[in-house]
């Protein structure tokens, strides 16, 4: 939860000094909101596909 607080207090404070140097978001809200969607969907795919290309060594499951 607090992880997604801080993100959100990011995002206005960049929000914020925009506003304070005139400049307009660089894309349109909906162009922004795919192209973080297509973030998340990057990140968990990386994690779902990691064990598959990097499977554990020998070594690793002995440590644990």
């Amino acid at each position: 939860m607090r992880l997604y607080l801080v993100s959100l207090l990011i995002g206005v404070l960049v929000g914020v000094l925009y506003g304070l140097c005139g400049v307009r978001s660089p894309a349109p809200p909906v162009v922004a909101l795919m192209g973080l969607l297509g973030m998340l969907a990057g990140e968990h795919a990386v994690g779902k596909l990691r064990p598959l290309l990097h499977p554990p060594s020998v070594s690793d499951e002995q440590s644990q």
